[in-house]
C-alpha cells in the first residue's frame, strides 16, 4: 500500500514510518520540517506541508491508499486547532482524490470513565485535573476531530491510546471499543496498531482504546517523563 502519514516527525510518527517501511509499504511522511526528518529509504517520500494549509494537504494525499494521522501538539492553555483543522483538510483532500481509509490518533482522556487499573490517584485526581486544566484545549480539539470523522462519509477508525511511553518491541496490545481499563500504551504498540488498521476494516466507524498490558512504567515514572509539556503523540 501507499500510506500517507501526517505527524510523521513525532515520536509515534517516526516509529510508524519505520514499521511501515519494514513491512514493505510505500510511505509519504508529511512534516513541516523535512530537513530534520531522520529517516531515509528508497520507498519513502518526505513531503513538506502544514496541515492548516489545505493546498499542502491536498498535494500530500495524492495517490494514497490510506491516510494515518499521528498529529500531536504539546498541552497549552491557548486554543488548539491542529487536530480539527488538520483532519478537516485531510478529509477534504481524501474526498478530492477518492481516498476512503483514515486512521487517526486521539486519546483515552475523551472517555471520562474511571480505568479499573488506574487507582484513586489517577481516576480521581490526575485525570480530572489534567483534562480540566492544561489538557482542556487539547482534548476539546481532539473531540472536535472525532466528531468531524464520525460525521464524514469516510472509512474511519479513531485510536485512543492511554499514557504513552517508549518501548523497544511491539507487545500483544489490547483493543477495546471506546474505553479500556489499562492506563498505558507504548508508542511501538500504537504505531503497530495504526499500521494494522490501515488495511483492516474490522474496527471501521469505531473509536478504539489501545493499551499495553506489560512492560509499562509506573504512574509516577510516566508523569515525570511524559505528562507535562510533551506532545500526546
Amino acid at each position: 500500500m501507499k500510506l500517507v502519514i501526517f505527524g510523521a516527525n513525532g515520536k509515534t510518527g517516526r516509529r510508524l514510518t519505520r514499521q511501515a517501511l519494514e513491512a514493505g509499504h510505500r510511505v509519504t511522511a508529511v512534516t513541516r520540517r523535512p530537513d530534520v526528518f531522520p529517516i531515509a529509504h528508497e520507498h519513502l517520500d518526505v513531503v513538506p506541508a502544514d496541515v492548516h494549509v489545505e493546498d499542502d494537504v491536498v498535494k500530500a494525499v495524492h495517490g494514497a491508499d490510506a491516510v494515518l494521522s499521528t498529529l500531536g501538539v504539546p498541552f497549552s492553555r491557548d486554543p488548539i486547532s491542529v487536530y480539527s483543522t488538520g483532519v478537516a483538510n485531510i478529509v477534504t483532500a481524501m474526498r478530492l482524490h477518492g481516498v476512503t481509509r483514515i486512521v487517526a490518533v486521539s486519546s483515552s482522556a475523551l472517555d471520562p470513565r474511571p480505568h479499573a487499573d488506574g487507582g484513586i490517584v489517577l481516576n480521581r485526581v490526575l485525570q480530572p485535573l489534567i483534562t480540566r486544566t492544561i489538557g482542556r484545549t487539547t482534548y476539546a480539539d481532539m473531540a472536535a476531530m472525532e466528531t468531524l470523522l464520525a460525521n464524514s462519509d469516510l472509512d474511519w477508525t479513531v485510536l485512543r491510546p492511554s499514557g504513552l511511553f517508549d518501548a523497544e518491541k511491539v507487545s500483544d496490545y489490547h483493543l477495546q471499543e471506546d474505553h479500556a481499563d489499562g492506563v498505558f500504551t507504548s508508542r511501538a504498540d500504537l504505531a503497530a496498531c495504526l499500521l494494522a488498521q490501515a488495511g483492516d476494516r474490522r474496527w471501521s466507524g469505531r473509536r478504539v482504546a489501545v493499551t499495553t498490558p506489560e512492560g509499562a512504567p509506573t504512574l509516577w515514572q510516566l508523569l515525570r517523563r511524559e505528562a507535562f509539556g510533551k506532545s500526546p503523540a
